[in-house]
């Protein structure tokens, strides 16, 4: 088995070479026809970064958002708006101006991730943040879209890694 690291320049190579903005609508249409995102209220998505998905198409749906920011080992929750300032993070990362809100406001997390695989594991950046919060906030519902041709059958993982309740494959 490939370690995390191979599998992390593995996906990058085959993202680049993906249709990102199919995979973005199909998985935008996925994610709306979700009960779980259906009677979600506060909703934290994630900015893109080049080669990732794309779910700011779900700003134009009556909920409320939130983007993640980095501080410090962790992951703050900020409200976000069409619109909003985003300022770039030292991970390269568009992030939220506004003040952090306590994550129990929180109804539903969309994860952003390299890969995942047939147990719902993803392969994520390697800074641990979203693990770290998934495990504060497993009562949280989580849904992952990935492309198809990021899906693999057995990702490695760690005690510290934590799965996903929902993988959307597009």
């Amino acid at each position: 088995m490939d370690s995390k690291i191979d599998l992390r320049i593995i996906a990058k190579e085959i993202r680049k070479n993906l249709d990102i903005e199919r995979v973005s609508n199909q998985a935008v249409s996925k994610i709306r026809e979700l009960e779980v995102y259906k009677n979600a209220r506060n909703v934290l998505i994630f900015y893109p970064m080049k080669y990732e998905i794309n779910v700011l198409e779900l700003l134009n749906d009556d909920k409320n958002f939130y983007l993640p920011r980095v501080c410090g080992n962790l992951l703050s929750v900020c409200p976000f708006k069409s619109g909003d300032k985003l300022i770039k993070s030292d991970l390269n990362v568009c992030e939220p101006c506004s003040n952090a809100i306590s994550p129990e406001t929180l109804d539903l997390i969309i994860v952003p991730a390299l890969m995942a695989d047939d147990n719902n594991y993803r392969l994520g950046y390697g800074g641990g943040f979203y693990d770290r919060f998934l495990a504060e906030y497993r009562e949280i519902a989580t849904v992952l879209p990935i492309a198809k041709e990021l899906c693999i059958k057995n990702l490695p993982y760690e005690s510290l890694d934590i799965q996903i309740g929902t993988v959307i494959k597009c």
